[in-house]
């Protein structure tokens, strides 16, 4: 199946099986949260038979550059050497709701390659209006466990092509349910991602299939989380790079 590819096979609801690759869009460094290193974290993902993994770390406006400027050099260095995509974002985390458009836009400017919200899990007291704020800034590429997810919500990440996050995170997982339920009915596009902080966070091909049948996908569903899903961010972060590197 080749470097990072995985079959999915639906043993208990038919005999089709998918090939997908391993992609994580959300992940934390110690440059936030995490306890490990930007480069040691891309390594072990690409060790772990991962295709691409972003570097996302825990911002705000003041921490934005800093983060960006390190992540990047380490980013860069791991695809000079390693046969993985590494991709350099932010997480903007706790936020003012209002002000989430003003930090996004910014991290795009300071070369984000790919800008993730915290959204309003209801493990946390997230400011109230960040989804919304999020969705329908236009700077945003993933609104990470958005909690409670509303259809107004899940409506406008239809519309601004904003990806809804399915969480491998405990505590943010326990309403994939909803989020899965609700960004379907609103024809919004779902992506699988770790929220990895330690080693032991990091996604395999079997733990994927699970935590996204057990958010209630099928077949073809869990296909497009998977695989179709994942490729078109990935598609959308490589053209971004590419005319970043243009500039």
């Amino acid at each position: 199946m080749g470097h990072g590819k995985y079959a999915l096979t639906e043993t208990s609801r038919g005999a089709a099986t998918i090939e997908f690759e391993l992609l994580d869009f959300h992940t934390h460094s110690f440059l936030s949260d995490g306890i490990l290193s930007p480069i040691e974290l891309i390594h072990r993902a690409k060790v772990a038979g991962y295709r691409g993994i972003a570097i996302t770390d825990h911002v705000g406006f003041g921490t934005l550059e800093r983060v960006l400027k390190e992540v990047r050099k380490e980013c860069r260095l791991a695809e000079r050497y390693w046969d993985i995509r590494a991709i350099a974002g932010v997480e903007i985390t706790h936020a003012p709701a209002e002000g989430i458009g003003e930090i996004a836009k910014a991290a795009r400017e300071l070369g984000a390659e790919i800008v993730v919200v915290h959204g309003e899990t209801i493990v946390e007291p997230v400011p109230e209006g960040t989804n919304l704020a999020a969705v329908e800034c236009g700077w945003v590429d993933v609104l990470a466990h958005p909690g409670s997810l509303t259809a107004e919500v899940a409506r406008k990440a239809a519309e601004n092509q904003v990806f809804l996050e399915i969480t491998r995170r405990q505590g943010h997982c326990l309403t994939n349910g909803q989020v899965l339920r609700v960004g379907l009915e609103a024809g919004a596009c779902l992506v699988l991602n770790s929220d990895s902080h330690e080693p032991g966070d990091l996604l395999q091909a079997g733990l994927a299939e699970r935590v996204v049948m057990g958010a209630g996908a099928e077949g073809g569903t869990a296909a497009a989380i998977l695989r179709e899903n994942a490729q078109r961010l990935l598609e959308r972060i490589l053209e971004r790079k590419t005319k970043q590197s243009r500039v």
